[in-house]
């Protein structure tokens, strides 16, 4: 079993930064698939961006990309989603997921074994 918590959310103004970790604690895996994903109500759960592990580069959607960036530190067992230039269209609950292995369908939210609770982000304009 992995467990993951998020931390890091909160309100912001327009044009701010933000850090979300994900930390994780639990089975490890030397190779997997860690991803962030956002949701707002009403909406389903969208893939923001994903790393696979071993290691690799950070895969960024592109309504983020150039904003955001995932950075992993695999000796605390954490992960970062780094958020800057922050858009009122942010606003969402941000996941963090991982599952074992290498995923390459990363935007398929039921394809990872474990979540964590969420973080709120809201951007005022």
């Amino acid at each position: 079993q992995v467990y993951l918590e998020e931390s890091g959310g909160g309100l912001v103004q327009a044009g701010n930064s933000l850090r979300l970790s994900c930390v994780a604690s639990g089975r490890t895996f030397s190779e997997y698939t860690m991803g962030w994903f956002r949701q707002v109500p009403g909406k389903a759960r969208e893939l923001v961006g994903a790393i696979i592990w071993k290691p690799g580069m950070p895969n960024l959607e592109e309504s983020v990309r150039g904003r955001f960036t995932i950075v992993v530190d695999n000796a605390k067992k954490a992960a970062y989603l780094q958020v800057s230039s922050l858009e009122p269209e942010d606003t969402a609950t941000y996941y963090c997921a991982v599952t074992p292995g290498s995923l390459y369908a990363q935007s398929e939210s039921n394809m990872y074994l474990y979540w964590g609770q969420g973080t709120q982000v809201t951007v005022s304009s």
